[in-house]
């Protein structure tokens, strides 16, 4: 294994966020092309979908440890990287802790079919896996156990993202629009549908970096007076279904992954396809 696609399993950072308008990050954008490359994942427009299937507790621990603020917190989801192709039972997709310890935030992922993923996180059935893959799953599994984690929510946006050259390694910039919630179905092969949680006008603007910001980029964030804002899209979602009809009485137990794969296709995918599938998703960082 690559020291690349070691340092892709688990890595550090720091992230901040921002709420600009779609004016703030047109301007912005045109900035950061002279500094910056465009994503090699997105489309013409450097865009691409993003879906995460998120769990918590049936009381929402999760939700409350960041409202809390709590100091060290993780989250387990499940994450697809849409490609516009129908998802089947073998798509690859991601089964992924985020933690929170003080101000940096940790990620660790595993690349599994959405079967294997269904099949962890809903059954508690450990799938077989690469040895490197291991530790992230092990630790979801306890996680599962440990806290009878459920399907919270699903929620999706549109990405696109900029990194940096060689003279600003591990900087990442990315903007987020079309950012929905949805509680139901719970199933990331549904077509999409949800309950939007920011305003068709808003962008949330994320700098994520390994060590410290390029200091051309804190005098662009002071040129345009920029203010970072605590905020995160899960808990947003989850506020913006507090009013609705069927949250509190919401299905407090995870669908078996068979129930969940009655609606989803299933058509084999070669393997030479597969593994492709997989080497070009272990590259992506989020």
């Amino acid at each position: 294994m690559s020291d690349y696609s070691q340092q892709i399993r688990k890595f550090n950072r720091f992230e901040l966020k921002y709420l600009i308008t779609l004016r703030q990050a047109g301007e912005l954008k045109a900035i950061l092309n002279e500094y910056m490359l465009p994503d090699e994942y997105g489309n013409r427009d450097n865009r691409y979908q993003v879906a995460s299937l998120y769990y918590d507790t049936p009381d929402l621990r999760c939700y409350w440890e960041k409202e809390n603020g709590i100091k060290t917190r993780r989250k387990l989801r499940v994450r697809y990287y849409d490609s516009g192709l129908v998802i089947t039972e073998n798509t690859p997709v991601f089964v992924e802790i985020k933690q929170r310890v003080d101000r940096v935030t940790q990620k660790r992922r595993a690349l599994l079919p959405y079967i294997d993923a269904l099949r962890l996180c809903n059954d508690r059935q450990m799938p077989e896996i690469d040895l490197d893959d291991r530790p992230l799953i092990d630790e979801a599994y306890v996680f599962l156990w440990q806290y009878n984690l459920i399907p919270s929510s699903i929620i999706r946006y549109e990405r696109q993202a900029l990194v940096g050259t060689r003279y600003d390694p591990g900087l990442r910039v990315t903007f987020d629009t079309a950012i929905t919630m949805q509680l139901h179905p719970l199933h990331l092969h549904e077509e999409r549908s949800g309950l939007p949680i920011i305003s068709p006008n808003q962008v949330i603007m994320e700098i994520k970096v390994n060590e410290q910001i390029p200091y051309w980029l804190t005098e662009l964030i002071a040129e345009k007076n920029l203010n970072l804002i605590r905020v995160s899209k899960y808990c947003s979602g989850i506020e913006a279904a507090w009013e609705m009809p069927g949250f509190h009485c919401r299905n407090l137990s995870a669908e078996r992954s068979s129930e969940v794969l009655s609606s989803a296709y299933s058509v084999p995918i070669f393997w030479e396809k597969l593994t492709k599938s997989k080497e070009n998703l272990r590259k992506k960082e989020l």
